[in-house]
């Protein structure tokens, strides 16, 4: 079976340059703030299938979910396998996005709030940035002072919310946070990167059929370990279920990763560090949680930061 060159009708692998076209950057921005705003309500959603399954449960069912759906949408359009040289940059999206990011996160918002969470991996955006800057050097790529000042400015008033919120003690969640912000940033650099040849729905669907081994091996013995409820999950649960993996995991993954190949992994990275203001609308409106009085002057310097990255032409 042929593998599969392009991106797009075009013949021939056009890698895009390192500055997207002016006539990219309008869709390319709004494909990667539906990814954000799709998103941004996985924390609110997993906490919901938490109600219902165990942590590893709802981890392992949401990538076989995931999986069997990227499944059937490459073989309906008879996707023909990616080439070999693809395959590493996928199985780190798939170990950073399909295993690390879910379980990671899930684990920690046993004992911590969304709100709480969504502040946290709000440092997303600059680790991102740093990875696809490390991985780009190679191609003289490198976003400017000016681009690096405002991610940074970002970062540090999220991380100055989240530390106030914790009382400077941060805890067992937090540190899986970090870990899975780690872990999802390598994915999501790698995943860019590639989205530059292959379109970013089949990225992100090669990476959840790769990991259907270890996610289907995941749920069955987590299934075990973790019984359901006698009542069965609940509705709710199985909503929350069902949207981190069919959005969170895969419809979200796919135009967050076209909107990185048309403006670049290191500018839509930065669109995310709106993700955890609108979490904690969704953590208020659908979960009763208190807003923090911090959030508005947070609000106010985080969309300040992607005002600045976005005007950068790094």
């Amino acid at each position: 079976m042929r593998a599969q060159d392009s991106a797009t009708p075009s013949p021939a692998i056009a890698v895009r340059p390192a500055t997207a076209p002016v006539a990219s950057r309008g869709p390319g921005t709004a494909l990667a703030a539906l990814g954000v705003l799709s998103f941004s309500f996985s924390f609110p959603a997993t906490a919901w299938a938490l109600t219902g399954f165990g942590p590893w449960t709802a981890t392992g069912l949401r990538g076989v979910l995931a999986g069997l759906l990227a499944a059937l949408c490459l073989a309906a359009a008879r996707v023909p396998l990616p080439e070999r040289r693809h395959w590493p940059g996928l199985l780190v999206v798939a170990a950073g996005c399909v295993l690390g990011f879910p379980l990671l996160t899930t684990l920690a918002l046993r004992t911590s709030t969304t709100a709480h969470s969504a502040v946290v991996i709000g440092l997303l955006p600059l680790a991102t940035a740093a990875v696809a800057a490390v991985r780009s050097r190679r191609d003289g790529r490198r976003p400017s002072r000016l681009f690096w000042g405002a991610a940074l400015a970002g970062a540090v008033a999220v991380l100055g919310f989240t530390l106030l919120r914790s009382h400077g003690r941060p805890g067992l969640a937090d540190l899986h946070l970090f870990a899975a912000l780690l872990v999802c940033a390598a994915g999501y650099a790698e995943g860019g990167r590639i989205s530059r040849e292959l379109p970013g729905w089949q990225v992100i669907g090669w990476a959840v059929v790769a990991a259907l081994p270890v996610t289907a091996l995941t749920a069955a013995v987590a299934l075990a370990s973790e019984p359901l409820p006698s009542g069965g999950p609940g509705a709710k649960a199985v909503a929350g279920l069902l949207y981190t993996a069919a959005v969170s995991q895969f419809g979200g993954m796919v135009v967050w990763y076209r909107g990185m190949a048309l403006i670049g992994v290191p500018r839509a990275s930065q669109l995310q560090l709106a993700q955890p203001l609108v979490t904690l609308v969704w953590s208020v409106l659908l979960l009763g949680e208190e807003l923090p009085a911090a959030a508005p002057v947070t609000a106010v310097v985080v969309l300040l930061c992607i005002a600045l990255t976005q005007r950068d032409r790094a």
